[in-house]
């Protein structure tokens, strides 16, 4: 919120930046990044605005004038965070392992902050000192004026992905994946709490300057308020269906506390009561952002994709046609989705979504009928794919944010699972015709496994977090792309790389083994890249306006989809044949 006014700041994947007035309602476009804004957070004046984008900038944008003023350029990969040190001075985070400091009257960089051993994903200023924390999972305290490292607490069990500083308790907090949140003494590094606050990873933090309350939130659905002096549960705060956990503030005077939803929504709640006030923004007839996570489809040209809002669309995209058949409402709700699986032969359709819950439906002329629904418990569900090998078919493996890969009877009964990841498993795929399945983790780790959840290999020689995989048509070799810029090649057998690929500096986001000399790799900036395995040579074209979230076959070409809105038919030699669009991503452009 900007202090002393109505008005919030508001950044999002639109790669927008706007203001809310929460009073009226009125929304105020400032303008764009190329790319998804990750953060956005205003001087303690209220005069300035920093938004952090994956363009790996940060814009600085006047908040009397409504113009941006300057775009500080320094970082080499996603800016996950920016603090206002004083008038003149800033400090922002990456995912290129570094901190810089920032002259804000020239757009200098002072000096940089060197000493992470991952991404860098939160940071806080207080006193003259720096915090920092990331995926190395430390949490270091740096000297602003110097750029001296002068503590280094951890590294800790679980990653931290969130930390907040309450200066005049001098503690640090921070919210931990194992649902803990750890408070330190800022001036000893010794621990003095550990509240075990969630039944999820815990994706925020924040401390109220007014109160020195704590506000939690995490993947178990709840965000919760913790009395400053007692360390206590003091109330939690009404659900929504659409809350989006990393984008939530304290106001200034700690009245209210103000969120963000995957609606492109603004909600306000009484931060005394816990009640949700209003929801600001609401965009119509049908609500949610049908920014698309996912798609699956059969050869004959039919599809099934899940999105931000919950919904789940089923369709038909060839070259002669491209239409919407159908769209449904789980039973328990919109709920941001990212997984989906569809089996033509089957006639099935299964769904994952961000409330740990799975979703199976027959697929039938009339829609999607007949849901089975399965509350796993296992953090959101990444990943689903329908088993067709014998004592298995219509089996269900579901990868989920706990590490845990769940397998499910075709009614939604829980028949085992494998347990081989140590963090969330993003992707996974079944092999054609043996009894193994190949996945992928934040925990770095590309695995191989049996359907009975015996470990069988470990793919080595990606050094960041892996994206996607999938596995050649025969089933012989895997393709694997990483937030390192890379594609590799493994073995599936022996586990031995055969191919390491760089791909330039834009992420990869996800992967299609098309045939055994080429592979199709979709990135976060709409592009999607033609790889020749024989020369290791590749070929780029710009398909979608925002990134290319999975590839997926469709007959003889691939279907893409975007968090822009729309799924495209594709090509092999990257043309596009046809596309189909729920959603104008960008409705004007600021001048």
């Amino acid at each position: 919120m900007i202090p002393g006014t109505r008005l919030a700041v508001t950044s999002a994947y639109d790669s927008a930046v706007g203001i809310f007035d929460l009073e009226s309602g009125e929304v105020e476009l400032l303008g764009y990044h190329d790319h998804l804004v990750n953060r956005i957070v205003v001087s303690p004046d209220g005069a300035l605005a920093a938004s952090c984008s994956s363009d790996y900038s940060i814009c600085l944008w006047d908040l009397r004038t409504r113009r941006k003023v300057m775009t500080l350029l320094g970082h080499s990969d996603d800016v996950e965070d920016f603090v206002f040190a004083d008038a003149e001075t800033g400090v922002s985070a990456s995912r290129d392992w570094r901190l810089l400091v920032w002259d804000l009257r020239t757009g200098a960089v002072r000096r940089v902050l060197e000493g992470h051993q991952k991404d860098v994903l939160v940071l806080a200023v207080a006193e003259g000192r720096v915090y920092s924390s990331g995926d190395d999972m430390t949490l270091r305290v740096w000297d602003l004026a110097t750029g001296e490292q002068l503590s280094l607490i951890g590294p800790f069990e679980d990653e931290t992905d969130t930390c907040a500083i309450d200066p005049g308790r001098k503690r640090a907090i921070l919210g931990c994946d194992d649902g803990c949140i750890r408070v330190f003494d800022t001036a000893s590094g010794q621990a003095t709490h550990v509240i075990e606050a969630h039944a999820s990873g815990i994706k925020k933090v924040a401390v109220s300057a007014a109160t020195g309350d704590i506000l939690s939130a995490a993947y178990d659905q709840k965000i919760v308020i913790w009395d400053a002096a007692t360390l206590e549960a003091r109330l939690e705060l009404d659900s929504t269906s659409a809350t989006w956990e990393r984008s939530l503030t304290w106001s200034p005077d700690g009245a209210k506390i103000v969120g963000g939803t995957f609606d492109g929504t603004v909600l306000v709640w009484d931060s005394a009561t816990g009640r949700l006030e209003s929801e600001i923004g609401e965009p119509g007839e049908v609500p949610g952002n049908p920014c698309f996570n996912e798609v699956a489809a059969g050869p004959s040209g039919t599809f099934v994709v899940v999105s931000d809002d919950g919904f789940v669309r089923r369709g038909r995209l060839t070259p002669e046609e491209g239409r919407w058949e159908c769209r449904c409402e789980p039973l328990s709700g919109r709920i941001l989705a990212n997984a989906v699986t569809y089996d033509e032969e089957y006639r099935m359709v299964v769904t994952g979504a961000h409330d740990h819950t799975v979703h199976i439906f027959d697929s039938t002329p009339a829609g999607l009928e007949r849901e089975r629904e399965v509350a796993l418990g296992e953090g959101p569900i990444n990943s689903v794919r329908i088993a067709r090998h014998r004592g298995y078919e219509r089996d269900v493996f579901v990868a989920c944010y706990s590490s845990a890969i769940v397998r499910l009877s075709p009614e939604g009964e829980i028949e085992g699972k494998v347990s081989v990841h140590e963090g969330a498993v993003k992707s996974l795929r079944l092999h054609p015709a043996k009894r193994v399945g190949v996945s992928c983790g934040a925990d770095g780790l590309l695995l191989g496994w049996s359907f009975e959840g015996e470990l069988l290999h470990r793919y080595l020689g990606h050094t960041a977090i892996i994206n996607d995989v999938d596995l050649e048509p025969g089933g012989e070799r895997l393709a694997s792309v990483s937030r390192d810029f890379s594609l590799k090649i493994f073995e599936l057998e022996t586990g031995r790389m055969q191919q390491t690929i760089p791909i330039g500096r834009k992420s990869l986001k996800s992967v299609c083994f098309w045939s055994d000399e080429v592979v199709l790799v979709g990135d976060y900036w709409g592009g999607l890249i033609r790889v020749d395995l024989k020369s290791e040579s590749y070929e780029r074209a710009v398909v979608a306006g925002n990134g290319i979230s999975s590839v997926a076959r469709c007959g003889g070409h691939a279907v893409l989809t975007s968090y822009d809105g729309a799924i495209y038919l594709v090509r092999p030699d990257l043309a596009v044949v046809r596309s189909l669009r729920a959603m104008h991503q960008r409705l004007a452009r600021a001048a």
